[in-house]
């Protein structure tokens, strides 16, 4: 496995100034954000260190040399919009700009894409699924004949009333994997793993590797910690935002030793992709920089390599 981390936390950065701390703190990798330009929607959206809309021949080229320069490799190219969103105009322009990112990686050389499934948050996931099959099966038809394989990221994005109730992803748990891979049976399609959203939908994170071991593309390593106090007064159904908080590893409720462990017995040798989404940590660059260095620190005492 190789220790790498989303370029997300570094929305001030140049993609080569992000680079060269990935090298400085002893990271193998980079999962780099490819957001269209433009304001965010979102915490954590709207970053772009490699805009795939004006990407050259040339400009590849310059990209990678950026990395072989500094011994960095590219985890993945991310991007997690609403491509099945109910504003259905959006989500044809964010499909499109997926299919652009599908292309960007194969231009240089990359052989993930991370993203969402999507989902209209005010329908079933029954009632999604024509969509989505009508959208994914080209959409994963375009990434095979690029040589490049799609991620799916398990986060609902269901976290505030804004989502409410279904969430903005289909792609959640091991049921709805199932039914996705029985459906798309492209070795194209697969998922980008992150165990804390498992940490508060009360789901096992540990068991589904070894069943799913053959869509493992890519993971994150975000952590989640559950306030039992605001849990107990809000309940489970109220919007999680309410009574759950992301952290970095290791200041969460995941257990990373018996994680990576089952991700090694998996036989998973590629990205682990540290998700700094922990507000302890943004007031500064310093302060994010702190983040990567302790979280290397805590994830590299089960990892090897």
């Amino acid at each position: 496995m190789k220790l790498g981390f989303v370029s997300a936390i570094f929305p001030d950065l140049a993609l080569e100034q992000v680079v060269e701390r990935a090298s400085a703190l002893g990271y193998s990798s980079v999962e780099v954000m490819c957001w269209p330009p433009g304001a965010a929607d979102r915490r954590y959206a709207g970053v772009t260190h490699i805009d795939v809309t004006a990407l050259s021949p040339a400009r590849a080229d310059d990209i990678r040399a950026v990395f072989d320069r500094h011994r960095i490799e590219i985890s993945g190219l991310g991007y997690y919009p609403n491509i099945l969103g109910p504003d259905q105009a959006a989500a044809a322009a964010q499909e499109r700009h997926l299919r652009k990112i599908i292309e960007a990686a194969w231009q240089l050389g990359v052989s993930v894409v991370n993203t969402f499934a999507g989902r209209d948050h005010t329908q079933s996931v029954d009632a999604n699924w024509p969509r989505f099959l009508e959208v994914w099966r080209p959409l994963v038809a375009h990434a095979e004949a690029h040589g490049v394989k799609i991620a799916i990221e398990n986060c609902p994005m269901l976290f505030t009333a804004n989502e409410w109730p279904g969430g903005k992803n289909l792609a959640t748990t091991p049921i709805v994997w199932r039914r996705i891979f029985a459906e798309i049976p492209s070795p194209s399609l697969g998922l980008n793993f992150d165990p804390s959203h498992f940490i508060w939908q009360q789901l096992d994170y540990v068991r589904p590797m070894h069943e799913f071991k053959d869509r493992l593309f890519h993971i994150h390593a975000k952590d989640a910690r559950i306030d039992p106090i605001a849990l107990a007064e809000h309940g489970v159904l109220a919007h999680p935002n309410l009574w759950h908080t992301p952290k970095i590893p290791g200041q969460g409720g995941v257990n990373w030793g018996a994680f990576l462990g089952a991700l090694y017995e998996a036989g998973f040798t590629g990205h682990v992709a540290i998700e700094v989404e922990d507000r302890v940590f943004e007031g500064s660059l310093e302060l994010r920089m702190d983040a990567l260095e302790i979280s290397r620190r805590y994830l590299l005492q089960y990892m090897r390599g």
